[in-house]
């Protein structure tokens, strides 16, 4: 089975040391024979970080507006356009220091909707000592897309701790579990931590679709295990709560119709969107759906090309593993009644 190429955010303010990370990452996976690529986003005409990263790396970039608004729409098309001409291994989004989080997961998950991607995570890199005086002051624009920043992101650096003192240090640490109990926290100076831990507090070790498959046979929470703190036990694929930005769900076979929507009626509320296409065995056409709000639609489409059928659910603290199982039985409960009545939605 073909494997989704993974995505990783990278969120931070102006000089918080996210291009030092971006690079210290490009060199690992090339030191490991894999060829990443970069979407970076820049406010001005000028990609100034651009000129920092090694040139044989492909890169994508977006300029004069900020990807989370008034460019936003460009970044599927770039990330889809990058990937069918270089056909990375990896891809990073380095986003301006201005971008929303949010936004941005919504922005990179339409690609999933045409081309095999997952988002496997969104890393925030924190200037110790620039959050302590934005928190001392909280107020302003700069404070509030901060908090938003922190609380959004699956891992979190906090750099330049060789700026502030071990006091000020603890009161940084008191804020980012304040506004983010579920992220893993690693201190740094310059950014220098092993790729290899960052990648693997991130989500980079992907579940095989072998793996995946197998886990439909027990139930919901047959590969989950709950420890102190919601990490994952040694040994488990999940930990029972998962801080998810976005889990993504390639479909192997069709599903009932009707199943399907049930499903997505019964989302947990911290899903807060869901888009995708599917395929049901119940209906003789694909669609295309969209979950906001605690309400879904459903739409009629024929799409161009080779398009994956797929669902992407975007939010925080819900179980992308009860999702992905309870997908899971779906597919395989079609394969004992193949011959389901065909409805219309």
């Amino acid at each position: 089975m073909e494997q989704a190429i993974p995505v990783y955010i990278l969120s931070g303010f102006l000089g918080s040391g996210k291009t030092t990370l971006l690079q210290r990452l490009l060199d690992h996976w090339k030191g490991q024979g894999l060829r990443p690529a970069v979407v970076m986003n820049e406010l001005g005409e000028v990609n100034l970080d651009g000129l920092l990263v090694e040139q044989s790396v492909p890169m994508a970039e977006l300029l004069g507006g900020c990807i989370c608004c008034s460019i936003r729409g460009d970044l599927s098309t770039e990330l889809a356009t990058l990937i069918k001409k270089e056909s990375p291994d990896v891809v990073v989004i380095e986003a301006t220091g201005a971008a929303n989080p949010l936004e941005i997961v919504d922005g990179v998950t339409e690609t999933s909707l045409y081309l095999k991607v997952e988002l496997k995570s969104l890393i925030t890199v924190v200037d110790a000592g620039h959050l302590l005086e934005l928190h001392r002051a909280q107020q302003g624009a700069t404070y509030r897309l901060m908090q938003e920043q922190i609380r959004c992101a699956s891992v979190l650096i906090l750099n330049k701790l060789d700026r502030v003192t071990e006091e000020e240090k603890e009161e940084v640490l008191t804020v980012l579990r304040k506004w983010n109990a579920y992220a893993a926290v690693m201190p740094a100076v310059r950014c220098e931590l092993d790729s290899d831990e960052v990648l693997n507090q991130a989500g980079g070790i992907r579940l095989e679709a072998e793996d995946l498959t197998d886990e439909a046979e027990g139930d919901d929470t047959s590969h989950e295990a709950e420890t102190e703190g919601n990490h994952t036990a040694p040994g488990s694929t999940h930990a029972l709560h998962d801080h998810v930005m976005a889990y993504t769900h390639y479909f192997k076979n069709t599903v009932n119709s009707e199943e399907f929507e049930q499903f997505v009626k019964d989302l947990p509320r911290d899903v807060y969107r869901a888009k995708g296409i599917v395929e049901f065995n119940d209906t003789s056409s694909r669609y295309l759906f969209q979950y906001a709000y605690r309400e879904a639609d459903y739409m009629k489409i024929t799409p161009q090309g080779d398009v994956p059928n797929v669902a992407v659910f975007i939010g925080e603290h819900f179980s992308s593993g009860e999702l992905r199982s309870k997908l899971l039985r779906l597919e395989k409960r079609l394969l004992a009644r193949p011959n389901a009545v065909r409805r219309s939605l």
